[in-house]
């Protein structure tokens, strides 16, 4: 399964910053862009899905709110 996700990013004093639109409380750094996505795909992944098996299944659900 490919997820895709919209990162924010700005040349900061000395790294690459980024964080991600969906999930705004994942946010990295990189020396260099190519250095961000990495980080921030490394991030993404232990952040939500640390825990899940590499088998696992995806079921989009509908929520009334």
């Amino acid at each position: 399964m490919e997820t895709k996700l919209k990162m924010v990013y700005w040349k900061g004093e000395k790294f690459w910053v980024g964080k991600l639109l969906e999930h705004p409380e994942i946010m990295t750094q990189g020396e260099t862009l190519e250095e961000l996505e990495e980080n921030m795909k490394d991030a993404y992944i232990l952040m939500t899905m640390e825990d899940v098996p590499e088998d696992h299944g995806v079921k989009e659900l509908a929520l009334k709110v």
